[in-house]
């Protein structure tokens, strides 16, 4: 009686755990394994932000309010000067900046001005004059991303070159008296301030030019001259575009 209460037993034991046992094996392969969250760091050991900020070639063009002033001239009707020449400049240009401060372009400039007067006779000279500068400049970052992050800033920048005058002396009433056409070397410095915008930066300064002299050509005309230690002084704005 006990052997067959206990075959009884283990039948029914194994139609009970058999469909459990196989339920379980289901539903332990159906978890998802569970995924710790990613270590939460401290701000202060983050690695700094790396804004991206190269360099890049750029197009500028300018406008400028310019005044001449000359110390004497070597013709008997142009001696020395009592009233300064005031005009304009026009000028394009090619350059690239670093992003860390220094950059360089070449510049083509058109210079007219008119009037710088001579104190003895009264009479005028005045002065047509296409310049090329080689320029460097070091751009100061008044900001907190660089010298292109954006916001204000200031310059400084020096240039050399050459400059292809044509010059022409007249009366007080508009006569001619002696002209000329002369290439002679030039120097530049410059200083102001910009606003960086980051496609554009706008620039708004001075440039000083210097020309060791003005003068006609020998034998082109008969009265010859020679203006010397020209400087130009101009209140210059320009916008550089940046080509990325």
């Amino acid at each position: 009686m006990r052997k067959l209460l206990k075959v009884i037993f283990t039948a029914v034991w194994a139609l009970v755990a058999a469909p459990i046992s196989m339920l379980s094996s289901a539903n332990a392969a159906e978890i998802v394994q569970y995924t710790p969250p990613p270590p939460v760091y401290d701000l202060k050991t983050l690695p700094e932000v790396d804004y991206g900020l190269t360099g890049n070639f750029y197009l500028r063009g300018s406008v400028a309010g310019a005044i001449w002033q000359a110390s004497d001239g070597s013709c008997t009707c142009i001696a020395t000067f009592s009233a300064p020449g005031y005009g304009y400049s026009v000028g394009v240009g090619f350059g690239y900046e670093t992003g860390e401060g220094l950059r360089a372009d070449v510049t083509v400039d058109y210079v007219s001005i008119n009037g710088l007067t001579a104190n003895t006779t009264n009479y005028n000279v005045n002065l047509r004059s296409g310049i090329m500068l080689a320029n460097v400049y070091y751009d100061f970052n008044l900001g907190d991303y660089g010298s292109l992050g954006g916001g204000f800033g200031a310059y400084v920048g020096a240039g050399i070159g050459v400059a292809k005058n044509f010059s022409y002396v007249t009366t007080a009433a508009g006569a001619p008296v002696a002209w000329g056409r002369s290439m002679e070397g030039a120097a530049a410095v410059m200083a102001g301030v910009s606003y960086d915008m980051g496609d554009m930066v706008a620039e708004l300064g001075y440039r000083g030019i210097y020309m060791n002299k003005v003068m006609s050509q020998p034998p082109l005309i008969t009265d010859t001259y020679i203006i010397s230690n020209n400087l130009i002084h101009e209140a210059r704005a320009s916008l550089r575009y940046r080509l990325y």
